[in-house]
């Protein structure tokens, strides 16, 4: 309440006065209580709230500030106890302190660092600070407590806190003499004391030793010009952590001018990261520079942004001469398209990895390089440019153009030694074939595959296919070896098991290690309509049935050869006239991850269709090798594909059994005149019956009963087979001048267009063969 209010009022207040707070001295004038008015009027002219109480605590005295802090009425606090003002969990302790202020009567100035409180009459608090003197009077001590709400200062020290930790850098304030007054949470993090652990301590505590010296130095020097430090100002500082650890730090500097003195604040930032960054750039930079590749950059339109040392050494273009111009500058002509397709790649965030192509230099010259190309990108993730790598690999096309002449010289004599080495079967009378050899499109290209046709005689055929396994000269050269044997053993007319146990003997004999070779041999007898066949690991052979179908003709599969100490089998199947032979080696089906069986029934089918749609051989081969190798320059073994359609039957068979008589003799040239006469080749039975007679009278001196006569009639030839029960093979000789004997097949070689022996299950068979052409219908 203010104490102008009225008279009364007045007059109560100054009667609450106690005496020692007049003023004894009477005015000039003569008036008494004139120095008590002097001091009323200074307690009101004073700021702040005054509350003057007794040593017991009793409010004996207020201002107008007082009511208008604390919202009380003058009357309302004169004689209370001081406690009225304080909130009440604060008012034991006040008491404590009031007891402790009245034994030791010291001035306490404001701000001395309590944090103290007010309490209005409406129950609420406030932040003040107070200022206490002792007054020594007549009737004792009064204490005199100047009062100041500090409500709006401490709203701003919050504020101003609230910034502090809500800064992204550690702040540390010191004052001019270095000591830290207040630090953020930032600053904990950074250094790793805690707040208490720095406050009042030494700025240097948070310096590197080495520094510190300098710092001290510098910090005085700066209290003296207070600028203001940006960051990055282009010093080379750094901080110490709590654990001793250094680490690069920026700092800016702002001077706070205060009451209480100068202030700075520090914002310091932690550049470990950018600083280890820029030194990695710095690395790369270095790299870059020093790097036998040419290094270029350009925009998205092809202007070069940047050339190291590199590019003008291969180029022959300073960087000053090239910075700014379009990268077609390099680029021929005829292939300025490349560098726009390869922008437009770029510009679509693709990366192009050593793209091979021609560039010019400076000079004029051409040179092969290797080109790699990546996008570069701006912060938010857009291409705004590229960067290129180009090596000069002009060296390495030479080499490899001379080793690729090399290769195909090389190649080029392997093939024509694997081909030799195949030999080229002869065309057969009646045998329709189609064949296809690929060599292997890796290494030098020649392996271990080969076929064969061998004419047996009397309307035989011997059909041969082998595949030594792996690749190179040395399979080449054992599959040489192999079908030069082959073929001579199939010469003699042996039985297809007994030319597959002379083989597994001759490869084992060859010790080569991990050398295995697989084998099929077939005889065709048109006459009898059959095919004998053994095979030694070998893939199935199939048949093509003129009637439509395609199946496996089923014959026991054995070992391949190699392995030794293996018997191997063979075995019959009638086969139709027309019908066609499917044999192959696994180039031709073998797969990567592929199933041999699921391949060879893909082949059926392809097979099965051909077939139906074609009878041309060459045509059907050709669309095999085309479904099941689609890629010719891609297969990495050489492949084999052998078709052969089977002679047709003859036109006309006789046969009979004659016992080991000489009668016999007789009896034989008989039914072959007959036979002849019916089939009108009387021309031949002159000749016939002569040859007849000695090979008849030739088993019946050296052979066992019972004989066999077989005539077989084609359009071009007459065949004629004489069986007997001994294995003995007879051999031509010359016979002396008074020899009985020993003439017959020198006679049988002279007359015959063809003859031979060949083994038999029950014996032999020996045969021989005149043409019917001049006279034969």
């Amino acid at each position: 309440m203010d104490d102008k209010g009225s008279t009364a009022s007045r007059s109560e207040a100054v009667a609450a006065v106690p005496p020692a707070c007049r003023w004894a001295t009477a005015s000039p004038e003569g008036r008494p209580g004139t120095g008590e008015e002097r001091f009323r009027g200074l307690l009101e002219a004073a700021p702040d709230a005054m509350v003057i109480v007794d040593d017991t605590g009793i409010i004996r005295l207020v201002n107008a500030q007082t009511e208008a802090l604390f919202g009380y009425r003058r009357l309302e606090l004169l004689g209370r106890p001081v406690e009225l003002l304080v909130p009440g969990r604060f008012r034991d302790h006040h008491q404590l302190h009031r007891d402790g202020y009245a034994a030791n009567r010291q001035v306490r100035p404001m701000g001395a660092g309590l944090e103290l409180h007010g309490l209005r009459k409406d129950g609420t608090e406030f932040p003040v600070e107070i200022s206490l003197s002792p007054l020594e009077t007549a009737d004792g001590l009064l204490v005199s407590a100047a009062v100041r709400d500090v409500s709006d200062r401490k709203a701003a020290e919050e504020r101003f806190r609230g910034l502090l930790e809500a800064a992204p850098d550690a702040m540390v304030i010191v004052d001019d003499t270095g000591a830290i007054k207040l630090v953020n949470a930032q600053t904990k993090t950074l250094f790793g004391y805690q707040r208490e652990e720095l406050l009042g301590q030494n700025v240097e505590l948070l310096i590197p030793g080495r520094f510190r010296a300098q710092h001290t130095r510098h910090r005085e020097e700066y209290v003296a010009s207070r600028q203001v430090r940006p960051m990055g100002a282009g010093l080379e500082l750094h901080g110490l952590r709590k654990d001793g650890t250094e680490f690069p730090v920026e700092i800016s500097l702002s001077p706070l001018e205060t009451a209480d003195g100068l202030l700075v604040s520090a914002a310091v930032r932690d550049v470990s990261d950018r600083k280890a960054a820029e030194q990695h750039i710095n690395q790369l930079a270095s790299l870059v520079e020093s790097s036998q590749d040419a290094i270029l950059a350009k925009t998205l339109d092809g202007h070069i942004t940047y050339w190291n040392a590199a590019a003008q050494r291969l180029y022959g273009y300073s960087a000053q001469e090239v910075i700014g111009r379009h990268v077609a500058m390099l680029a021929l002509p005829d292939r300025a398209h490349e560098i726009d397709v390869l922008l437009d790649r770029l510009a679509r965030g693709e990366k192009i990895e050593h793209f091979e192509t021609l560039r010019v230099t400076g000079d004029g010259q051409l040179l092969d390089v290797d080109v790699t190309l990546w996008p570069t990108r701006a912060a938010d993730g857009t291409v705004e440019g590229a960067c290129a790598i180009v090596r000069d690999i002009s060296d390495r096309k030479r080499a490899e153009a001379e080793l690729q002449a090399l290769y195909e010289q090389q190649r080029h004599i392997a093939l024509t030694l694997q081909r030799s080495l195949m030999g080229t079967p002869p065309a057969i009378e009646g045998l329709a074939t189609a064949s296809r050899y690929l060599p292997a499109t890796q290494g030098a290209g020649v392996g271990g595959d080969w076929f064969d046709l061998i004419p047996l005689g009397a309307g035989r055929v011997g059909i041969l296919i082998g595949d030594v396994m792996g690749r190179g000269l040395d399979a080449a050269a054992v599959m040489g070896q192999l079908r030069a044997a082959a073929h001579a053993l199939a010469k003699t007319g042996m039985e297809p098991r007994q030319l597959m146990q002379a083989l597994d003997a001759i490869v084992t004999d060859l010790d080569l290690p991990d050398q295995l070779v697989t084998c099929c041999y077939l005889v065709l007898a048109p006459d009898t309509g059959e095919v004998i066949l053994c095979s030694a690991g070998h893939l199935p052979a199939l048949l093509a049935d003129p009637t439509g179908g395609i199946r496996e003709l089923q014959a026991p599969i054995s070992a391949p050869l190699g392995v030794g100490g293996i018997p191997h089998e063979q075995a019959r199947a009638a086969v139709p006239p027309g019908a066609a032979l499917v044999l192959y080696t696994d180039g031709l089906i073998e797969t990567p991850g592929s199933d041999i069986e699921s391949r060879i029934a893909e082949l059926t089918r392809t097979l099965d269709d051909a077939f139906a749609s074609t009878d041309g051989l060459e045509t059907i081969a050709d669309g095999v090798l085309a479904a099941l190798l689609p890629d010719v320059e891609g297969h990495n073994d050489d492949v084999t594909l052998l078709l052969a359609r089977l002679p047709a039957a003859p036109l006309a068979t006789a046969t009979t059994d004659l016992p080991a008589l000489a009668s016999s003799v007789g009896d034989g040239r008989s039914f072959l005149t007959k036979t002849l006469t019916a089939w009108d080749c009387a021309h031949l039975a002159d000749d016939a019956r002569l040859l007849v007679s000695e090979v008849l009278t030739n088993a019946l001196q050296h052979a066992q009963g019972p004989l066999g006569l077989h005539l077989r009639r084609t359009t071009t030839e007459l065949t004629v087979e004489i069986s007997d029960r001994s294995p003995h093979l007879p051999q031509p000789r010359l016979a002396a001048p008074d020899d009985e004997s020993g003439r017959g097949l020198l006679l049988v070689d002279a007359l015959a267009h063809s003859w031979g022996v060949r083994p038999t299950d029950d014996g032999k068979t020996t045969w021989f063969t005149l043409h019917t052409r001049d006279g034969g219908k």
